[in-house]
């Protein structure tokens, strides 16, 4: 049986100067994923693309499995950044615009460079970084758990886990779906019927008649 490939970075980047090497390597790294593929994808494509030695690639990532692991933790990151910046503000807003908002946000968190998102979504499960997409997920659902509790009077579902289990999901997939398969779809009139639906579930009432 193969050894399982190494996915934890070699070595932390502790100064400016290495930083910017491993930046340009991950950089390199999408650029070639999005390019080629995960199965043509090399550690010497990748470093002539970074145009920095192999031997240099190797001192921070000891295979293209930790390269990818590496990419998608820091693109999840930046994709759940879109959504953490706006949340206070979101505390402050009715439920039908709060929903609005959301469903907005997660668009444009998974438009986070749509190409790459394509191709790590595709390799998340061989690389093992699956159980970090779960765990924003997770956040996310605290989040929106917390604010529906402000909201509970008006609402017509009573578990609030279960509320934020299920919108998040529904959300998730109708977004990430679309992203990956129609992303001609996503403009006003998703946003619409996404929050038309999630409204529903949790008002029993249409937005159009609650404003």
């Amino acid at each position: 049986m193969a050894p399982k490939p190494r996915t934890s970075p070699r070595k932390p980047a502790t100064q400016a100067r290495a930083q910017s090497t491993v930046d340009a390597i991950l950089e390199a790294t999408a650029r070639i994923l999005v390019r080629l593929g995960y199965d043509r994808a090399s550690t010497n494509k990748i470093a002539a693309e970074a145009g920095v030695s192999v031997g240099s690639l190797y001192q921070y990532f000891p295979s293209k499995e930790a390269l990818v692991a590496a990419l998608v933790d820091r693109h999840v990151e930046e994709m759940f950044r879109v959504i953490l910046e706006k949340t206070p503000h979101l505390f402050a807003q009715p439920i039908e615009v709060a929903v609005e908002e959301i469903i907005r946000l997660m668009v444009a968190a998974h438009a986070v460079d749509p190409k790459l998102h394509k191709v790590l979504v595709e390799q998340v499960p061989r690389i093992g970084r699956l159980e970090r997409v779960e765990a924003i997920e997770r956040e996310t659902m605290v989040l929106l758990r917390a604010y529906l509790e402000t909201r509970q009077h008006e609402l017509v579902v009573k578990d609030l886990d279960l509320a934020a289990f299920i919108v998040v999901g529904m959300v998730e997939a109708l977004t990430h779906g679309a992203v990956l398969k129609r992303p001609e779809l996503l403009g006003d009139a998703f946003v619409d019927e996404v929050t038309s639906a999630v409204v529903r579930y949790l008002k029993g009432t249409h937005p159009a008649r609650a404003k």
